[in-house]
């Protein structure tokens, strides 16, 4: 453990001793800011102590960190406050203040040193002392703070870039993507100066080594990956001015988008329910039926591929073998929609954002990556395990919460973000490179959390896990749905905005959506007619629904091509026998027996208008409008009804994306763990007597129950060992009430509180001399 150095005047001071003047709730904050130093449960502070201590604990602590605390921990290690395995020598805190005070006023200074002090990273009052690993955990080289700034400027370094040649571009990249250092000849003095590496090194693109290694500097490599570009002087946040949008238009405009994203959903849930799509052998979704999809829906591929991702989170898409299957000997695994799909498609709109809203917030994947390609060379498919990222929730959200951070209708550029985030998060500059940034927030905009850049009212509650408060703001901002429509000479209906549910139904039954948008176009045709119709609506209901809904004059062609379509409808009639048609026409029965379909359909005539067939009826009717004829189901007592496929489904099943990440522990649960190691590091620090050790034989146990009993009457504290159910051993100070019922109550001097335990996992007792 690391000590002071034994100067005269000077107390002898570790991690452990500090920790031990810390107050509960100040070690409930460093055991929630650094939660892996609970588990397994310490024993004593030198255990909780040499844990925090740990490398590998130490740097996770550390990826919350922001640059001016990685100031602050390179100035404590450059002054030598951190030595492993040797004396340290302690930074005074009003020095720490003088050498950076010149950059940064002394209050921040004070709040950083406070947050490494909460982490157990700093600790000491006036005298500051550094945890040994942190020095490891700095994103630059170590001295990059302290020392004079020599390295290009990031305007600087896009400059002498656009200068150099090919040659040199090229031998850049490489070392940005494979390693910073490399060894060469040319970097030899006397090299001539129009080589590569030489004119590089004049440019100061490259640093100097030695005769045959140099390196790329740091920030050049940031910006040649399209990195934020990390300045260890910076140590101010940075400020940037976000552009200032009315907080209605940014609402307005994720409510257009909102809408496009409803339509769209419901677009490719009806497709995959018609032509489940076949799952790849590695379980996402090729890219040929990704292109039938955007080909039969309209929407463009990458789009496709994002919604396919969000569905599939919502859990409204998922993977296995359908109902019905799209081949009755199907073994094969297809992606279509789960049975909830029917009931997310009826909901409210705003409810409907919501769902989809929360499952592309808490999704583990980045749906922009699909189309990349992999380490392989091959495109990334979505819905593929390759595009899960374990940060990519965390990434997501520091994004979104840093939209938060500014006032509503307030768009900040990516360029802007990643800079800002670079800053407070500087070990994970790589996540925010611009590139990330831009699909993030395009996949926002899309979801309808981000319009005009600016993060909306409904955006804001979801980010606060907020669902009611969510769908509220996202109601109020979705236009109100009308309950009209314009028709026009041309058999085109106009929706002016979204349409009451009831009435959308009916207008998606009898027209087709020719255009969609703030005004929806649907249009009518002899096909969508004969559609309705055969849903079981009638002529007559089909003259009232525009009579009632259009605020235009119906035209007569529609009128007349819906009494043309209703004549001509239902005069064959198809029903269960297996099937059966029957026409009150002879004649136009006859017809049909004398066509090559009723060969196929293998019809017989058993009286003159009505024939039978052993195909099923969906097959009946299929094969007699391909033939020309305008058959329509019936039941069995003549009433038309709707037989239209409804698509195949997937049965929900239990949900196998189990989040990987732990659930913290409560303020409550921590504060029960604090308690447990003051009670530790008390008995740890108590002198026993003679212990007794219970061994599992009889004699051990009778003499462990006859010294507890003993201390109970007496009153004597005890120093037990304990072992729990989960075979954790502890050592604890205890003031034994009662011994009974296999079982010891005891008093437990740190809070107060009785404590039981079972006899048998007691392993040893000691009285605690007075």
């Amino acid at each position: 453990m690391t000590t002071t150095d034994s100067r005269p005047g000077s107390a002898e001071t570790t991690l452990a001793d500090w920790l031990t003047t810390r107050t509960d709730e100040e070690l409930v904050t460093l055991l929630e800011l650094r939660p892996d130093l609970a588990v397994p449960l310490p024993g004593s502070m030198a255990v909780l102590a040499a844990r925090a201590e740990q490398r590998a604990s130490v740097l996770r602590a550390t990826d919350e960190l922001d640059t001016l605390d990685f100031a602050v921990v390179e100035t404590l290690a450059v002054h030598g406050a951190s030595f492993p395995g040797r004396t340290a020598t302690p930074l005074p805190r009003r020095r720490l203040r003088e050498l950076l005070g010149d950059r940064v006023p002394g209050a921040e200074i004070d709040a950083a040193v406070d947050r490494l002090a909460a982490r157990a990273l700093v600790w000491g009052e006036e005298e500051l002392f550094l945890a040994g690993a942190a020095k490891d955990a700095l994103p630059w080289p170590l001295g990059s703070t302290t020392d004079i700034p020599d390295a290009l400027t990031e305007p600087e370094i896009r400059a002498a870039l656009a200068e150099i040649g090919s040659a040199e571009r090229a031998l850049l990249d490489k070392l940005a993507t494979t390693g910073p250092r490399g060894r060469t000849r040319d970097a030899a003095p006397g090299t001539p100066a129009d080589r590569p590496i030489q004119r590089l090194l004049a440019a100061r693109l490259l640093e100097w080594i030695d005769e045959e290694t140099v390196e790329l500097p740091p920030s050049v490599g940031q910006v040649l990956r399209r990195e934020p570009v990390t300045d260890p002087h910076a140590l101010t946040r940075p400020n940037p001015r976000p552009a200032e949008h009315p907080v209605a238009d940014v609402n307005a405009a994720a409510a257009g988008e909102v809408g496009e994203l409803l339509r769209h959903c419901g677009d490719i849930l009806a497709v995959l329910g018609d032509a489940p799509a076949p799952a790849l052998r590695s379980g996402g979704l090729g890219v040929r039926e990704l292109r039938r999809v955007a080909k039969q829906t309209g929407i463009e591929e990458s789009r496709v591929g994002l919604l396919a991702e969000v569905l599939a989170a919502a859990r409204l898409v998922d993977k296995g073998i359908p109902e019905p299957p799209p081949d009755a000997d199907a073994v094969d695994d297809f992606w279509a929609p789960t049975g909830s799909a029917d009931g997310w498609l009826e909901g409210p709109p705003a409810r409907r954002w919501v769902v989809l809203a929360h499952a592309w917030l808490e999704l583990d994947r980045f749906p922009w990556m699909i189309g990349l390609r992999d380490a392989n060379d091959k495109p990334l498919a979505a819905l593929s395990l390759e595009l899960r990222n374990m940060h990519a929730v965390r990434d997501r959200r520091a994004i979104l919460d840093l939209l938060a951070a500014y006032p509503p209708g307030s768009a900040v550029s990516a360029a802007d973000i990643a800079t800002v985030l670079a800053w407070r998060q500087p070990r994970w500059r790589r996540h925010f490179r611009v590139e990330a940034i831009e699909q993030t927030l395009a996949e926002a905009a899309a979801l309808g959390v981000v319009g005009r850049g600016a993060l909306t009212s409904a955006g804001r509650a979801l980010l606060h896990e907020a669902l009611g408060d969510a769908e509220a703001e996202m109601e109020s901002a979705l236009p109100e749905p009308v309950d009209h429509v314009l028709v026009q000479a041309d058999m085109t209906v106009i929706a002016p905005g979204p349409l009451v549910p009831e009435l959308q139904q009916r207008v998606a039954l009898v027209a087709d959506v020719e255009s969609a948008g703030a005004a929806t176009v649907y249009r009518i045709s002899e096909t969508s007619v004969r559609r309705a119709l055969d849903a079981g609506l009638t002529a007559a209901e089909l003259h009232q629904l525009f009579t009632a809904h259009s605020r235009t004059p119906v035209p007569q062609s529609l009128t007349y091509l819906i009494d043309d379509v209703a004549r001509r409808h239902g005069r064959l009639r198809a029903g269960l026998a297996q099937s059966f048609v029957r026409s009150e026409d002879p004649a136009l029965l006859a017809e049909v027996l004398a066509a090559p379909v009723a060969d196929r359909l293998a019809l017989r005539a058993v009286a003159p208008t009505v024939a039978i067939s052993q195909a099923p009826l969906g097959d009946v009717l299929e094969a007699l409008r391909g033939a020309g004829f305008a058959p329509a189901g019936e039941d069995s007592a003549g009433v038309i009804v709707d037989l239209r496929p409804r698509g195949a489904r997937i049965p929900l099943r239990p949900n196998p994306r189990q989040s990987w990440r732990p659930t913290p522990p409560s303020a409550e649960q921590l504060r029960l763990l604090v308690s447990e190691l003051r009670a530790g590091e008390k008995a740890a620090k108590a002198r026993p007597g003679q212990s007794v050790r219970s061994d599992g034989t009889r004699t051990g146990t009778a003499a462990t129950l006859a010294l507890l009993q003993l201390a109970a009457r007496t009153r004597r504290p005890v120093h037990i060992g304990y072992v729990d159910a989960q075979g954790v051993a502890t050592q604890r100070i205890v003031e034994p009430l009662q011994v009974a019922g296999g079982q010891l109550d005891a008093l437990d001097p740190v809070t107060g509180a009785v404590r039981h335990f079972t006899l048998h996992r007691i392993a040893s007792v000691a009285l605690v001399e007075q």
